[in-house]
């Protein structure tokens, strides 16, 4: 009998805490979707610029339209400068190419390359929901910040790790670092200059990056207009990529 009453307490008591880190699961993935929908609504169209800066001050800017549907489509079409002007991106979850008009047909890119050079990789420029590529591994809270420790969910997302340093009263991230598996860091991302968009989008208007691995060099990227927008289906496809700008 005094075995008996021993396996059902601890029955009870595996479910208890299995269940207990269940909702603790649920709650940190709650947190990054609050966090990933205070960034972007979940489709959408904007305006950005990207400017990178060389360590003697020389800078090359890029004004890019981008369109996003869902966790797993992003398209991105160059406007300027006129060298770059009609190219394409476009993403489907870990897949990605490039459209080039004398080129004339897609070209398969990689998440760690980066189509304008610089220190954001494409990942960063065509980027999904956070939440779509890691899990919340755990979450320290800090003075006005929460600390998310994020695994990344398969070994084709650009990095292994991130340590998003979030605000406690606005849940915007306020800086992101991007690890290597063996905690080795590739680069800082810092989110500065919140704006209201307007339509309840008011996120960082400015990201900034530097990378220990290029030294002296930064990458900025500064939004000009976000709002919301529905888009159907194929504009997120191969054969619509030459099309983009009938959509601007």
């Amino acid at each position: 009998m005094h075995k008996k009453k021993l396996v059902l307490i601890t029955a009870i008591l595996t479910t208890i805490l299995f269940a207990f880190g269940q909702d603790s699961a649920g709650d940190n993935a709650r947190i990054l979707l609050k966090v990933d929908r205070n960034l972007n609504p979940e489709s959408y169209e904007s305006y950005r610029k990207l400017i990178n800066i060389e360590p003697n001050g020389r800078k090359k800017e890029f004004i890019l339209f981008t369109v996003k549907k869902g966790k797993e489509k992003v398209a991105a079409l160059f406007v300027s400068p006129a060298s770059e002007k009609g190219r394409s991106t476009l993403r489907l979850d870990e897949n990605m190419w490039l459209f080039i008009p004398n080129i004339g047909k897609p070209v398969r890119i990689t998440s760690l390359q980066s189509v304008v050079g610089g220190v954001f990789n494409n990942a960063d420029i065509l980027r999904l929901d956070y939440g779509s590529e890691y899990n919340v591994e755990k979450i320290e809270k800090l003075k006005g910040e929460i600390l998310l420790h994020l695994k990344a969910k398969t070994t084709s997302v650009a990095y292994d790790k991130l340590k998003m340093w979030v605000d406690k009263k606005t849940y915007l991230p306020n800086k992101i670092e991007c690890l290597t598996q063996t905690s080795m860091l590739i680069k800082t991302i810092f989110f500065k200059q919140i704006k209201d968009f307007g339509g309840g989008i008011v996120r960082p208007s400015v990201i900034e990056t530097k990378s220990p691995l290029h030294k002296g060099y930064r990458s900025v990227i500064i939004f000009a207009g976000i709002k919301t927008r529905d888009f159907k289906d194929e504009v997120f496809t191969l054969s619509f990529m030459p099309n983009l700008e009938t959509l601007r």
